[in-house]
């Protein structure tokens, strides 16, 4: 079972406890956004690698030739 931790900092008070069933939802709710934001991050980055691979092959140059002409 998943628990809170609840501190209280003006006494020190240590309060353990079950999630509720919002809370649960939320939890799992925010565990779906961030997957999926992950996977349209990495989606963007492979792109981007594909554009610049497509660009350099068009260009007849590899990487460090790119940077050479752009340092």
């Amino acid at each position: 079972m998943t628990t809170a931790i609840e501190v209280n900092c003006e006494t020190g008070e240590v309060t353990e406890r079950p999630l509720t069933a919002d809370e649960l939802a939320q939890r799992e709710a925010d565990a779906v956004a961030a997957e999926s934001d992950r996977v349209a991050q990495e989606a963007e980055a492979t792109q981007k690698a594909a554009e610049k691979a497509a660009l350099l092959a068009k260009l007849g140059i590899t990487a460090d030739e790119a940077k050479l002409l752009l340092g």
